[in-house]
Order: structure tokens, then C-alpha cells, then sequence
């Protein structure tokens, strides 16, 4: 077998997505810190794609894209209220009519356990609370921002255990507990497994945290304090939930990025447990493992956290594939979660081509041996703190993002990675400007889709009641972490 070319054999895959994980948070990826040694091994192991990205840099949203292989504009799940429900055939589908095994594990953020979602099994499965999730944030245009709300990154932040970690924890020993059995059955399978952290609340259990207290830590980028000037769209949705703001001391500001980078070390652990248990099954032989994570976390950086915005810090994501026959390197051809639809299936010996239907993915295998640097790939945004649509085109060196009723921005990620510097106003990049945009209109119409997008959000909310009643739909801030109270590992 040839990495780029059909997988003749079948074999096992193991899915990983992590939540709100900032791919550059990883020792592979080049941080001179933050301590990831089970992801650093996967990586020289397989191949690490450094430019992949998000279909929506917000949770459900890229989660339905991700189940189905389609932008979210297409199968309409426009927000954390719109969640995937199955109705939209998926990768888990097309296994299940071949006869693979195919199971979940963890969070999806998906409708309802009882919906067709693609999975023979859902294990300790997360969805959006009560199968219709933050209606409230759906209210937009304009949007109903909360200001005396509970703050977005937890009431409390620093060293600790949350129902999330103690959730990872449970995930990851039913993960490890499957395997063991897989190995077993001795039937081919594809296992998703889901792990929160990074996500906030920024609680990292105390021995991750240690590390980065003691720590010198840096300031992130472009602080409006030190005279940065957000753009407008940004500027709406720190409006809506100031998060930065709200911290009660600069200490505890300093608390919550400790946390967080103490939090990709918990989430690397789990994923070392992990791919340390698929190895005493006698599984890695035959099993391909992909991490990735749902969308990014802003981290402070132009004074935002979170993610909701269209920057590198929320736009990427990691991804990581390694298994059998691959050989390791980094792969700097754009990618995204939508590429996933076709590499499962190529990894579990099903050819993806009949099933693609205009899915805009392309495998990873394929990818890996065949790079395509000027390949297009796109997000968009239509949720929480937004009151007109944002899109994200990225192509070979440029990166343009699409506001509705706002200016447009432009950056050379080549020779500006940070982006530091807009050319969109500056008149020697008009041409690039003119193209980008043009390549853009082929994929989506912006205004047109805005409205749609609205036009069912507002059909949801008199559905549920209302906007009066919808105000006060879903959970106020993170989704709840299921009870388990099996599976746990320390």
C-alpha cells in the first residue's frame, strides 16, 4: 500500500478529537513550553498536517460538518442549537451499511443518543443539553449579549479536578477497556473517542498544572491595552461575552493560562493512555490513529478568548494521522475536518469516491503523497456573538475573511504567520483581494447564506417558543459533563 494511493487492505482506525485545542500548543508543533510528549510521538510516528482547519470555529457546527463531510452551510447546522441529529447521512452510516464496526466513545455534542448518528454504540456519549442546546446564543441581529451571566471560562480557575477532567478520565479508561476487548473480537472497527480538555472551565488537575505555575508565562499578541484596535466583527463578539474583562485579579488571568496549557498536558496524557493501550492489544500493526481537535481557543490573543473569530489561534486545528505504511512527516498543504469523511472510509477499506456526492474532502493519505499547497479551504461562522455571518478563505500564502456589512481582512500568513498585518486596505494587494474574494463567491454566497442562516434560526426560536423563552434555552455556558462513575483511570 502506497500512502496517496486506494488502501487495499482493510484496516482498524482510532478517531481522537479533542475540544478547543490551538494546534500550536504542542511540543511537535514548536512551542518552546508546553509539554506534550504522547502527542510528539504520534507525530514523528505519522504524518503532522500544520495547516488544518476547522469547517466552523465553534463546537456543534464543526461537529456536524465533521460527521457528515459537508460545510456547514450546505446541512444547515448553523449553531451550538443546531445540532447534528443523523438526518444527514455520515461516514458512521457508510460503515454501518458495509458491516464495520463503528462506535463512539465520549463527547460528540451531537442532537440526542437515540438519533441515527452513525455509531453501532455510543459510549458515555456528551450531547447538547435537553437535544436543543444554547438557543439563547441563537437570538442574533441583533444578538442579546449576557453581561451578568456566569463567565464563559469557568467560575473558577486554576489547579483542581472539574466534572470535565473526571469525564476525560472516564473516557479514556472506557477507551482503553474497548480496545483490550477489540483485540479480542478480532473484527476490523473504527472507535471515535472524544476528550473535552482543553475546553474551559480552566480547571487542569493539580500534577498538569504544576508545571506552568511557577513559569514566566508570555503575553499573548496585539492587546487592546497596549493600543491594538479589534476589528468591528471582533469587536461585536467581545461585546457579547468579554471574557477578558471579567477575570477578578491579574494573578487570576495568569491562573487561567497556566490552565489551559496545563490542560493540552492532561489531554496529551489521556491520549498517551490511549495509544499505549492500542499497543498492548497488539493493535497498532493494524490501526491507523488520527487526532484532531474540534476548533481552536483564541487564548488571550487580541484580548479574546474563546473561540467564535476566524484567526489561526481558532480557525486551526491539530491533526496528527499515523498507522501502517505511512511515512512520517509534516504535510504543509491545507487540510480540514472535512477530509476525514474520505479518509476513514479509505482506511476501512471502503473507496470513498461513490460516496462523496460533493463532499469538498479530500483523504489524508492522499494529501500526505501528494500535496496540494494552493488547494481552498473554507469556514464560516454564524453563531454565538455574531450578528452578521464571517467566512474564512485560506489559499496557498493567503488568508482572507469575509465579514457581511463589515470591511474584509487580509493576511500573507508566509511572510505574516501572527497575522499582525491587514493588506486588505492597502492598495498594492487589491488584485490578491479582487482574487480571493472571487475564489470565495464559488464556494458560498455570503449575504444570501447570512440570511438563510438567520431565517432558520429565527424559525427555531418561534418553534421552542419564542424569543422570550428561547433567552433562556440551554446550557448558560459549557455543556455539562455526563455522571459515569465507570471506566475511570487515574
Amino acid at each position: 500500500m502506497t500512502a496517496g494511493g486506494p488502501v487495499q487492505q482493510q484496516r482498524n482506525m482510532v478517531i481522537v478529537m479533542s475540544d478547543e485545542h490551538d494546534p500550536r500548543m504542542m511540543g511537535c508543533s514548536g512551542h518552546p513550553f508546553v509539554s506534550t510528549p504522547a502527542l510528539d510521538a504520534l507525530a514523528a510516528g505519522g504524518v503532522r498536517f500544520s495547516n488544518a482547519y476547522t469547517p466552523s470555529p465553534i463546537c456543534v457546527p464543526a461537529r456536524a460538518a465533521f460527521a457528515t463531510g459537508c460545510r456547514v452551510h450546505r446541512i444547515g447546522y448553523w449553531d451550538n442549537a443546531m445540532a447534528y441529529d443523523g438526518a444527514q447521512r455520515g461516514w458512521g452510516h457508510a460503515l454501518q451499511d458495509r458491516g464495520i464496526r463503528v462506535e463512539s466513545i465520549g463527547k460528540l455534542h451531537y442532537r440526542a443518543e437515540e438519533d441515527p448518528a452513525g455509531f453501532d454504540a455510543e459510549h458515555i456519549p456528551m450531547h447538547v443539553v435537553g437535544g436543543h442546546g444554547m438557543v439563547w446564543a441563537s437570538i442574533r441581529d441583533p444578538y442579546v449579549s449576557r453581561p451578568d451571566g456566569p463567565r464563559m471560562l469557568g467560575e473558577r480557575i486554576g489547579p483542581g479536578e472539574s466534572p470535565y477532567t473526571a469525564y476525560d478520565r472516564s473516557v479514556t479508561g472506557q477507551a482503553c477497556d474497548w480496545l483490550q476487548a477489540a483485540a479480542r473480537r478480532g473484527q476490523p472497527f473504527v472507535l471515535y473517542v472524544g476528550l473535552v480538555a482543553p475546553h474551559f472551565p480552566l480547571i487542569a488537575p493539580p500534577q498538569f498544572y504544576a508545571p506552568y505555575e511557577a513559569m514566566a508565562l508570555p503575553e499573548p499578541k496585539l492587546l487592546p491595552r497596549d493600543g491594538y484596535v479589534r476589528h468591528p466583527w471582533v469587536q461585536e463578539y467581545v461585546d457579547f461575552m468579554d471574557s477578558e474583562s471579567r477575570f477578578r485579579s491579574p494573578e487570576e488571568r495568569r491562573m487561567a493560562f497556566a490552565a489551559y496549557y496545563g490542560l493540552c498536558s492532561w489531554l496529551d496524557h489521556n491520549v498517551g493512555c490511549i495509544t499505549d493501550a492500542l499497543r498492548q492489544a497488539g493493535l497498532d500493526d493494524s490501526t491507523y490513529v488520527v487526532y484532531t481537535s474540534d476548533h481552536g481557543e483564541n487564548l488571550g490573543a487580541r484580548g479574546v478568548w474563546g473561540k467564535s473569530t476566524l484567526y489561526q489561534e481558532s480557525v486551526c486545528v491539530p491533526m496528527i494521522l499515523s498507522g501502517p505504511g505511512l511515512a512520517p512527516g509534516v504535510c504543509e498543504a491545507p487540510v480540514d475536518l472535512l477530509d476525514l469523511y474520505p479518509t476513514i472510509l479509505q482506511a476501512a477499506g471502503v473507496d470513498p469516491l461513490p460516496l462523496m456526492e460533493g463532499r469538498p474532502g479530500r483523504s489524508l493519505f492522499e494529501t500526505a503523497a501528494d500535496p496540494d499547497p494552493q488547494r481552498p479551504v473554507f469556514s464560516e461562522y454564524h453563531a454565538a456573538g455574531s450578528n452578521s455571518a464571517g467566512y474564512m478563505l485560506r489559499k496557498g500564502r493567503w488568508k482572507y475573511h469575509y465579514y457581511v456589512r463589515h470591511r474584509p481582512e487580509l493576511f500573507d500568513l508566509q511572510a505574516d504567520p501572527e497575522e499582525l498585518r491587514d493588506l486588505a486596505g492597502d492598495p498594492a494587494h487589491a488584485a490578491v483581494l479582487a482574487e480571493m474574494h472571487a475564489a470565495l463567491l464559488e464556494i458560498v454566497d455570503p449575504e444570501a447564506t447570512d440570511r438563510r442562516a438567520k431565517r432558520d434560526q429565527r424559525a427555531m426560536i418561534e418553534r421552542l417558543g419564542g424569543p422570550q423563552r428561547a433567552a433562556s434555552l440551554g446550557a448558560p455556558g459549557a455543556t455539562p459533563a455526563p455522571r459515569t462513575g465507570q471506566g475511570e483511570r487515574p
